[in-house]
């Protein structure tokens, strides 16, 4: 079994990669930002809560985002693997996958973060937000507080798969099809 948690700052292309690795790896997307959202647009009991988090750019509570991974997992349990897409965000949330998944005989076998510089970040949100129509990239604000909870809460997990010896970066700069050779290089080095 391939996992792979697919890491790097809002904007940085995790979800355009992730949809390139699923189809190559033919692994399951496990995003908890799509997982959000789908709540969201369905007014869900946990879209609703997710809502007021996600639109002051905030991260979800622990517990409700660990409950959707959960559910997702025992859904798939025939899988070949996962691609971790939006979490694990927290060293709470690492911790627990590492613990979930060695109760399911599995692990993470490599974590690859996206670099990419604050500018092309929110470059590419601002793009975003008008393709896609996304509440949580409508302005810069917003922006601005989700890049700085990604550097403060977030980007210290790395630390944690760097002990572990599975922390990979890539150059997020260039194009996608740039970036996915740089990706593919790392993952078929943990195949």
């Amino acid at each position: 079994m391939l996992n792979i948690v697919i890491f790097g700052p809002p904007g940085s292309g995790k979800g355009t990669q992730s949809e390139k690795i699923l189809k190559k790896y033919k692994l399951i997307h496990l995003s908890t930002g799509d997982i959000l959202r789908n709540a969201i647009a369905k007014e869900t009991p946990l879209g609703i809560m997710a809502k007021k988090y996600m639109d002051k750019g905030e991260l979800v509570p622990d517990k409700d985002v660990i409950q959707m991974v959960i559910n997702k997992l025992d859904k798939n349990t025939e899988a070949n693997g996962y691609i971790f897409d939006g979490f694990p965000r927290t060293q709470n949330q690492a911790k627990f996958l590492k613990n979930l998944l060695k109760e399911r005989n599995t692990k993470i076998n490599v974590m690859v973060t996206l670099d990419v510089n604050h500018d092309e970040l929110v470059k590419r949100l601002l793009n975003r937000s008008k393709e896609m129509n996304r509440s949580d990239d409508k302005n810069v604000s917003i922006i601005e507080n989700r890049i700085n909870i990604y550097n403060k809460q977030t980007a210290p997990i790395i630390e944690f798969y760097k002990k572990e010896n599975k922390y990979q970066s890539v150059d997020g700069m260039g194009t996608v099809d740039k970036i996915f050779e740089r990706i593919c290089t790392i993952i078929d080095k943990y195949k």
